[in-house]
């Protein structure tokens, strides 16, 4: 019975810390890193993962990419393609040169630098939606607009990740072009059959007593599939958890089938992950090289100031006002599921060492500390409109003019 106290130390380690850290109004993901450092080998030492919660730490890191494919709807990035893929390309390309740079600079092979450049494209939907949401601007143009922004530079990160992990370690004879052809089709495939599938079993195998136990099972039953079939061809498991969530996005209209998908993952699975995450975080680099303070520096601030400068810049490109340009700019800065699944599955591969490892486990718990704060202190200037919503589309009041 002894195997099950790494699981019960975990369980309990996600309720307690959740709890304590709430009092301090630090967010939750940041408590379970924390709470996961101080309980590991580096500190108290009474929690080191086995073969059972480093399973469960896998599983928790694919329900947490499909969490962020639940968020991803194609149709908001629809309404106003052009203005999303210009901003982000702008939020997406200097932060990566940015991230390359500081790789080279250090002295990292280009691998590596590449792999950190994919990183600091990334940003992270899960901590905008609810800062969005306190502050009243989430059903805004200006909300709606950060919202895609945000959707397509998660979803470059994670096509430019599969391209590099591709060319480290290939797994099909097919040129490139021809692989990706092949998997964009398999994709579009995915992406019209998978819902129909879910809709036809909805509506002609489960009972009405039984509606949400069933469904929800379903629910789980096509994304473990699919993270196999992302497998079988080549593909991360992250890859297949984010794409699971972005095809179902758009057909689980059910908000409390919703709210059972969220607490069955975020309940159970992903503290795993946070945990686990925090339990192998070597602290001790920063004692043992003063290379490791200064890299982790160097990556907070790198990613800090691109996001911010390059968003600042591309929305003012595009109309926004100053305020809203630097909501939009500090909206991109959360570096969290996407950045730590690219770097646990980095470091699996030997890309990463583990001084870069602990720097962007920091990075995450910094911007994810910061950048609530600084969405809320942003938006409550005058100049970002929150009250003003028609049906069906965003609308924003800005400087007297409105735009939609």
């Amino acid at each position: 019975m002894l195997e099950l106290f790494p699981f019960f130390i975990v369980i309990f380690a996600a309720v307690f810390f959740s709890a304590a850290f709430n009092r301090l109004h630090l967010p939750w993901v940041v408590a379970l890193i924390l709470g996961g450092i101080l309980i590991g080998p580096e500190i108290l030492g009474i929690f080191e993962p086995n073969e059972t919660t480093t399973l469960l730490s896998e599983i928790g890191l694919v329900f947490l990419m499909f969490m962020a494919g639940l968020e991803t709807k194609f149709g908001t990035i629809r309404k106003e393609a052009r203005v999303s893929f210009g901003i982000a390309g702008a939020n997406g390309i200097i932060p990566f040169i940015v991230g390359v740079g500081i790789a080279l600079l250090f002295g990292l092979p280009p691998i590596a630098a590449a792999l950190l450049g994919i990183i600091f494209i990334s940003s992270s939907i899960g901590v905008v939606i609810p800062s969005l949401e306190a502050s009243g601007v989430l059903h805004t143009r200006l909300g709606g607009m950060i919202i895609s922004t945000t959707m397509i530079q998660d979803v470059a990160s994670l096509l430019l990740l599969s391209i590099l992990l591709q060319s480290v370690s290939p797994i099909t004879t097919l040129p490139l072009p021809l692989f990706y052809g092949f998997l964009l089709l398999v994709i579009i495939l995915l992406r019209y059959s998978i819902p129909k599938v879910r809709i036809w079993f909805r509506e002609h195998r489960f009972t009405e007593n039984d509606l949400f136990q069933q469904e929800l099972r379903s629910i789980f039953v096509i994304l473990i599939g699919t993270v196999i079939l992302f497998e079988l061809l080549g593909l991360h498991p992250i890859i297949g958890g984010f794409f699971a969530g972005f095809v179902l996005a758009d057909t689980i209209t059910s908000d409390v089938l919703r709210e059972k998908i969220r607490t069955v993952s975020y309940g159970l699975f992903i503290p795993f992950f946070f945990i686990t995450v925090g339990s192998n975080t070597d602290i001790s680099v920063f004692a043992d090289s003063s290379e490791a303070l200064f890299i982790t520096i160097a990556i907070i601030g790198g990613s800090i100031g691109s996001k911010f400068l390059s968003g600042y810049w591309g929305a003012k490109r595009y109309g926004f006002n100053k305020r809203e340009s630097a909501l939009l700019a500090v909206t991109s800065m959360p570096q969290l599921s996407t950045t730590l699944a690219v770097v646990i599955t980095g470091f699996e591969l030997g890309l990463l060492t583990s001084e870069l490892v602990t720097a962007m486990i920091a990075l995450s718990v910094v911007t994810t500390f910061v950048t609530p704060l600084l969405i809320s202190a942003v938006s409550k200037s005058r100049d970002i409109e929150t009250k003003h919503v028609m049906e069906g589309k965003y609308s924003l009041v800005t400087e007297g003019q409105v735009t939609s």
